[in-house]
C-alpha cells in the first residue's frame, strides 16, 4: 500500500475463493491492526447485463436476423426462461441481487445465462443506457477503492492475455499470490489454446450471407458500414469453399470417411507437423478470416460510437445498439479463426518444443464436426514473458510446489527462473500419528483382475467403524470393485460415480456422527478436493500409484519432443507429475494437528521399481509398515 501497489490472491477454485473472502480475510482484517479494504474480482461473463434484461423481459428479440443468428450458434434459451428473467428483475430492482450468477439461489442453464452477458467486445460500457444500474460496472468500483483483490487463476490469466490492466490492474501495479500455485501452468495452457469448427463456422458464415438484405437496410445508411458490408459476399464466397476442402481434408489424412461414427475421435499429428498440403490450405485461410476480422472490428467500433452522444457517425443510436452484440460476438468468431490458422501455418522454432496439432471428430446432435486444433505444450514462455516479467511481484504458494522434494519440474513447467527466491517451509502436523503402509494384499496392477480382487479382499478386511476414503485412478477400476463388494460393504458405499460431491460428503459425515462405519469411492478429484478433518477420515486407500499416461495431444506432443532430445518422458515427467499426486492423496489424512491415522499403498510398484524409492521418500514423514512390519525412519524431507 506505502509503494501504491496492489495485492491480487488468485486462488484455482471457487471453494477457496469463497474461504478467503468470506473467513481469511476478515480474520485479518479484524486482528491484525491494519487498514486495508478488500474486494472479490470475476470475470464480467459472471454478472448480469442489464441492458440484455431488459431485452429480455420485452418478450422479444430486436430484430429477427438476431434472432436467427442465436439459433445458428445454439444459444436457445430454456423453457423456465420467462419465468426466471422476471424473477431476476424484480430480485435485482430490490437490491436482494447483485447480478452475479454465483450468487443465485439455484444454477442457471448455460443457454439462459447466455441470454443475459455479454463479454468484453459486446459491451458498450459507459455508452449503455443502463449503466449507472450495471451489475460489472458496481463491482468494477469496489475494485477501484480495494487494497487486496480477490480472483481466481482463470481471470488472472484471460486479463494477461488482453494485454494486462483490462479487468485487473497493470500487472507492474500487483504483487499476485497464487494459492493452490502447481495447477498455474495448466490453467495457462487452457488460455492459450486455439481450435476451430469447420461446420459451425460455415453455419454461422452462411447465416451472415443470407441476412445481408436486414444487415443494409439497418446500417446501409452508414457508408463506412454499407462498404464493408458490400464487400462481405465476396470475404465469405473466398472462405467456403477453402473450408470445404479443410473437412475433406481432414476426413483423408485421418483415413475416416465423411460420417464416421458417433464417437468422438482425435488424429494428433506426429512431432506437432502437420501434413504440408494442410500448411498449405492453412495459409490460404489466414489472410481471410485476418480481413473479416478487421472488418468486423471496424463494425462493432462505428457502433459502439453510434451510442456516444457526444460523437456523430451518421447511424441513430436506436439502429446501432441491437446489432453491436452480433458483431461484437463474430468479430471474437474471426479472431479465434484466424489465430487457429495462423498456429497452423506458422513453422515451431527450430530446437524448441513444437506446438501439438490434432484433429477432432465428433457429433452434435447428430451433425457431424470436425475441429481443429492448436495448443503450446508448454505454458513456460506464455508466463515468464507476460506474467514474471511483467508483474511488480509475485508469491507462488501450494502444499505440492515440489516434485521428488525438487522445485525443477514447477520451474519448467511455469517458465520460473533459478535467481527467484524457493523455499520449503516445515509442517506444523505430527505425521507420526500417521502410518503409511504397503499391505500383503498390494499387488502389481499390471494384472488388471488380480488387482481388482485384491482392493475388495482389503477392503473387506477394514474395521467396521472405520471411515474410509478409497481413490482410483480410473472409473472402470472404481465400477469394477464397487460392484465386487459383499455386504456390509456394499450398503455402506458412497461413489463419486453415483452420487453429487455434496450429497455424498452430508452422508458420509451423518454416518460418522453416528459410529457406523462409512466407505468413500472417488477418482482423482477427490485426492485433491476433500477436507474431512478428525474422526471423518481415518483411513486412505490409495488404489495404484497415480501415473498419468500422456495420450492427449498436448502431453503426447510433449513426451515426443523429449524423446527425440534423447529424454525420458516417463522420468522427466510422468514420474514427477505421480510424486506430486501421491502427496496430495496422503494430505487428505492429516488436515489438522490432532488428526491421526493410516494411508494404505495398494501398489507393489512402490517397493519393486527403482522410482519407487524416491516416491516415498517425497512423501511427509509418516511411520511405515511394510507387509505388516514396521519399518525404519521415513527419509525426513
Amino acid at each position: 500500500k506505502a509503494r501504491g501497489k496492489r495485492l491480487v490472491i488468485a486462488t484455482a477454485t471457487v471453494a477457496l475463493q469463497e474461504q478467503v473472502l468470506n473467513q481469511d480475510l476478515p480474520m485479518l482484517n479484524a486482528h491484525s491492526g491494519l487498514d486495508f479494504e478488500y474486494a472479490l474480482a470475476k470475470g464480467r461473463g459472471r454478472d448480469l447485463c442489464v441492458a440484455k434484461l431488459d431485452q429480455a423481459l420485452e418478450g422479444a428479440e430486436p430484430n429477427p436476423t438476431l434472432s436467427l443468428f442465436e439459433q445458428t450458434i445454439a444459444t436457445d434459451a430454456g423453457g423456465d426462461f420467462p419465468q426466471l428473467i422476471q424473477e431476476m428483475a424484480d430480485t435485482y430492482a430490490s437490491g436482494n441481487w447483485e447480478g452475479d450468477r454465483d450468487s443465485w439461489p439455484v444454477a442457471i442453464d448455460d443457454r439462459d445465462w447466455r441470454r443475459l452477458t455479454v463479454d468484453h467486445r459486446q459491451c458498450t460500457n459507459r455508452r449503455c443506457g443502463h449503466f449507472g444500474a450495471c451489475a460489472y460496472f458496481r463491482s468494477r468500483r469496489h475494485l477501484e477503492q480495494a487494497d487486496i483483490i480477490v480472483a481466481n487463476h482463470d481471470l488472472v490469466l484471460a486479463d494477461l492475455a488482453l494485454g494486462g490492466g483490462m479487468v485487473l490492474p497493470s500487472p507492474k501495479d500487483c504483487i499476485y499470490v497464487f494459492d493452490e500455485g502447481h495447477h498455474l501452468p495448466d490453467k495457462a495452457l487452457d488460455h492459450f489454446y486455439h481450435r476451430f469448427g469447420i461446420n459451425s463456422t460455415l453455419r454461422w458464415l452462411r447465416t451472415l450471407k443470407k441476412s445481408l438484405t436486414e444487415l443494409n437496410t439497418a446500417l446501409g445508411a452508414q457508408p463506412t458500414l454499407a462498404r464493408l458490408l458490400a464487400a462481405f459476399p465476396e470475404r465469405i464466397a473466398a472462405l467456403e469453399p477453402r473450408l470445404g476442402d479443410a473437412y475433406a481434408m481432414g476426413h483423408q489424412i485421418a483415413g475416416l470417411s465423411a460420417g464416421a461414427g458417433d464417437e468422438t475421435q482425435h488424429f494428433r499429428f506426429p512431432n506437432g507437423r502437420a501434413p504440408e498440403p494442410l500448411v498449405e490450405l492453412a495459409q490460404q485461410l489466414v489472410i481471410p478470416f485476418a480481413e473479416l476480422s478487421r472488418d468486423l472490428e471496424t463494425m462493432s467500433d462505428i457502433l459502439r460510437e453510434s451510442l456516444d452522444p457526444d460523437k456523430s457517425t451518421g447511424l441513430p443510436k436506436e439502429q446501432a445498439e441491437p446489432w453491436l452484440p452480433l458483431t461484437a460476438l463474430l468479430h471474437g468468431r474471426a479472431l479465434e479463426a484466424h489465430a487457429l490458422w495462423s498456429a497452423m501455418a506458422k513453422p515451431d522454432p527450430a530446437g524448441q518444443a513444437p506446438q501439438a496439432r490434432w484433429l477432432t471428430f465428433q457429433s452434435f446432435g447428430g451433425e457431424p464436426e470436425l475441429t481443429f486444433s492448436a495448443s503450446p505444450v508448454s505454458a513456460a514462455e506464455t508466463l515468464a514473458r507476460h506474467l514474471w516479467g511483467s508483474c511488480y511481484g509475485a508469491v507462488v504458494t501450494s502444499a505440492t510446489l515440489t516434485a521428488l522434494n525438487r522445485f525443477e519440474r514447477l520451474q519448467e513447467r511455469a517458465g520460473l527462473a533459478n535467481r527467484y527466491r524457493y523455499q520449503r517451509l516445515p509442517s506444523p502436523f505430527d505425521y507420526s500419528r500417521a502410518i503409511l503402509s504397503v499391505p500383503r494384499e498390494a499387488v502389481e496392477p499390471g494384472d488388471a483382475m488380480a488387482h481388482d480382487r485384491s482392493i475388495v479382499q482389503f477392503i473387506e478386511g477394514l474395521g467396521d467403524d472405520e471411515a474410509v476414503l478409497v481413490l482410483f485412478s480410473s472409473r472402470k477400476q472404481l465400477r469394477s470393485v464397487a460392484d465386487a463388494l459383499e455386504e456390509p460393504w456394499a450398503s455402506r458405499l458412497l461413489s463419486q460415480d453415483r452420487l453429487p460431491k455434496r450429497e455424498l460428503l452430508e452422508r458420509h459425515r451423518l454416518a460418522v456422527d453416528a459410529d457406523k462405519g462409512s466407505l468413500i469411492f472417488g477418482l482423482a478429484s477427490f485426492a485433491e478436493g476433500i477436507d474431512l478433518p478428525g474422526r471423518y477420515l481415518t483411513h486412505v486407500v490409495i488404489t495404484r500409484l497415480p501415473f498419468s499416461v500422456p495420450d492427449d495431444p498436448v502431453g503426447a506432443t510433449l513426451a515426443e519432443w523429449i524423446e527425440s532430445q534423447g529424454g525420458n518422458p516417463f522420468m522427466r515427467i510422468s514420474v514427477p507429475d505421480a510424486s506430486i499426486k501421491l502427496v496430495q492423496a496422503c494430505g487428505r489424512l492429516i488436515r489438522k494437528e490432532n488428526d491421526s491415522g493410516r494411508i494404505s499403498l495398494l501398489d507393489r510398484r512402490v517397493l519393486t521399481r527403482r522410482y519407487g524409492k524416491a516416491l516415498l521418500d517425497a512423501l511427509p514423514p509418516f511411520r511405515r509398515q511394510i507387509d505388516g512390519v514396521e519399518a525404519g525412519e521415513p527419509v525426513r524431507n
